[in-house]
């Protein structure tokens, strides 16, 4: 599934056809992605104005300008396994940052399709449908069921090595699974924690509860932060489906420390150990137990 990264790369692509323009049209191809889609969803999106994207863990947000009948709201966009947007430009324009396709014909998997006022066209295609959309007001945003109990951004302001010490205190469970734990960081996947603790050199089997002091939780912190940023400024990783909005791949995964290569000698100066592969809460965790304590 897409992580941060990549969400904030898509949500990147996303913005300079989206913000402060207009859909003109939206077409619903089907009632439903991983859930039903809201009531009227074509009619309460067609004429409203994009004020501004923004993103929370891996939830792309569109801010909504009120409309006829309705107040400021916010479309969630959740990419599931397999969501992928895709930018066709009209044709002859050459605006920048968009990504120039010819006009998309009718795909099997093209679900929603927003027709934006300067003839831009913005396809959502899910073949898998675990993505979903859905609309709130805007009030009601940070406690809709989708984003409350959300931790901290791990790039934002509140969070800290001190946060850390707070969420982990105590917890006995091991400390991957506390960070993959959306209500202690928001927006943290598999990946990029395997790849966190790696350069913070922290086990992923040991206790939360033992990683509350202020030198791993310095480390940690930083680490994340570090693992984010990077992999942002390379447009993210490719797995599987994954892609920009222009169709365009990520390159983050060569640059993987330890995830994925099991068996491979690890990185680190002056370690000489091996990657190794576990599974942890049924997920696939790679460390390298030589620096990783």
């Amino acid at each position: 599934m897409p992580e941060l990264p990549e969400v904030e790369t898509v949500r990147r692509g996303l913005a300079p056809a989206m913000e402060g323009r207009v859909i003109a049209r939206l077409t619903q191809k089907r009632p439903d992605l991983r859930f039903p889609l809201p009531e009227r969803f074509a009619a309460r999106l067609t004429g409203r104005r994009i004020s501004h994207l923004a993103r929370r863990a891996k939830y792309i947000l569109a801010h909504l300008e009120p409309g006829v009948g309705a107040g400021p709201e916010v479309l969630i966009m959740h990419l599931g396994m397999s969501g992928r947007f895709t930018i066709h430009a009209p044709d002859g324009a050459r605006a920048p940052g968009l990504f120039h396709h010819g006009m998309p014909g009718g795909e099997t998997h093209d679900h929603i399709v927003f027709d934006m006022e300067d003839g831009a066209r913005i396809v959502y295609a899910d073949h898998r449908r675990f993505g979903f959309m859905d609309l709130v007001p805007e009030a009601e945003l940070e406690t809709c069921r989708h984003l409350a109990g959300l931790g901290p951004e791990p790039l934002g302001n509140e969070f800290s090595a001190e946060t850390l010490s707070a969420r982990f205190k105590g917890r006995r469970t091991p400390v991957k699974s506390a960070l993959l734990d959306q209500r202690n960081v928001a927006g943290l996947g598999n990946i990029y924690v395997c790849e966190a603790l790696w350069r913070a050199g922290i086990s992923p089997r040991r206790s939360a509860a033992t990683v509350t002091g202020p030198a791993r939780t310095e480390r940690l912190a930083a680490a994340i932060r570090g693992v984010l940023t990077e992999a942002i400024a390379a447009g993210g990783s490719t797995l599987r489906d994954y892609a920009h909005t222009d169709g365009e791949l990520g390159y983050f995964q060569h640059g993987f420390a330890v995830y994925d290569r099991e068996g491979q000698a690890c990185s680190k100066p002056g370690c000489g150990g091996t990657v190794r592969r576990i599974v942890q809460s049924a997920r696939s965790t790679f460390y390298c137990p030589s620096c990783q304590r």
